[in-house]
């Protein structure tokens, strides 16, 4: 009888005790880029019927495929050195890469991020050489009735006390951007610092707002872009804010020159048309304007830009319009040139390889800011 008992007691001990916990599995390495520049994404989701990869600037997704272990994966071919977002499609879900802590800053499309680095001569790779200093303010805004913030970029040789003061260039970001798209993403600061150590661009200050004058722009169903109102007045409430609020506020902070041959601005997409529909119809204020893959402008001209004729050339130093050849966008731009030209305004047509891609965006701010206040 007690050894029935004490046998019944090992069982219900045995019963008792916690199961041996199982191992982990091993962590994934995504993004892994190869020295050959292909790049091999992996994501464990063993239940999972279908998983591809979307990559910026690759117009259709990389399917992946699943190992008995439960983990997809995909090797690319070689990519160009750059820093690409990319996302994850998981039975038709967009979702981060969990393996990777590089996220793509955007108030609509956050990425995940893989950088393909490449030699010292790109300008978007951090070099040895000098930097200069990225400063974050924020203000109420009056015109638009929110709080909001923008970035100022002070090159290396910035010295308040030394009192030299510095040509500006506003630079705009896209529409689902937020203030930081052009460091975070775009890597401005980067760029700028290159360049000028290379004696390839002017020491500048470089101011780069929140570009929104109508938020609402970024609710769902806003209509933007589709009912004429609401994007026109995003594009007017800025337009104001940039002139009264955010240019007054940097011209009493930092040393800048306050001239319009010292006053440059430029942006991507919305940014793109927010810089030709504020710097073509204020001459007064900028002497330099640049527009990358411009979109929401409308194609009456005339009506965008009422002012402009033939003697518009002898006011502006340079205005640059861009745009990539693969890009959606590009008849309008196309469109938008020739009506200039029929006007006798002298500007310069550029047309690279490329989508509507932050690929495209870095290049054109290289070229663009190299030719400023020369």
């Amino acid at each position: 009888m007690r050894r029935t008992i004490i046998v019944l007691a090992m069982l219900l001990l045995a019963a008792a005790a916690p199961a041996p916990a199982q191992t982990p599995p091993a962590p994934l390495i995504s993004p892994e880029v190869h020295s050959d520049n292909r790049v091999t994404f992996r994501f464990r989701g063993p239940n999972v019927k279908e998983v591809a990869i979307s990559l910026e600037g690759v117009p259709k997704p990389f399917p992946m495929e699943k190992d008995d272990q439960g983990v997809w994966s995909v090797t690319t071919d070689a990519l160009a050195p750059d820093f690409y977002g990319y996302s994850i499609i998981a039975d038709g879900v967009s979702m981060f890469d969990p393996a990777n802590h590089a996220i793509k800053p955007n108030f609509l499309n956050r990425a995940s991020v893989v950088h393909v680095p490449g030699p010292a001569t790109l300008s978007w790779e951090i070099g040895a050489v000098p930097h200069g200093e990225i400063h974050h303010h924020f203000y109420k805004s009056a015109v638009v009735g929110d709080d909001r913030d923008y970035f100022v970029y002070t090159p290396p040789s910035y010295e308040p006390r030394k009192k030299q003061k510095y040509p500006v260039l506003y630079l705009l970001h896209g529409f689902s951007d937020d203030a930081r798209g052009w460091t975070a993403v775009g890597r401005a600061n980067v760029i700028l610092d290159n360049l000028i150590a290379q004696g390839k661009a002017k020491p500048m200050i470089v101011v780069m707002p929140l570009g929104y004058g109508a938020p609402e722009v970024l609710l769902p169903n806003s209509g933007v872009w589709r009912d004429r109102a609401i994007t026109e007045r995003n594009f007017d409430k800025f337009r104001e804010a940039l002139l009264t609020e955010v240019i007054p506020r940097v011209e009493a902070e930092y040393l800048v020159n306050k001239d319009r041959n010292s006053r440059a601005i430029a942006g991507l997409s919305m940014g793109g048309s927010e810089s030709l529909l504020t710097g073509l119809n204020t001459l007064d204020k900028f002497g330099w304007i640049g527009a990358f893959s411009s979109g929401g402008i409308s194609e009456d001209f005339d009506k965008e830009f009422p002012a402009l004729d033939s003697k518009t050339t002898e006011r502006l130093h340079l205005l640059w319009i861009a745009c990539g050849t693969d890009d959606r966008l590009i008849e309008i731009n196309r469109k938008l040139r020739a009506w200039l030209a029929s006007k006798n305004i002298k500007h310069e047509d550029i047309e690279t390889p490329g989508y509507h891609t932050w690929m495209v965006w870095r290049r054109n701010l290289t070229e663009f800011t190299s030719l400023l206040f020369r």
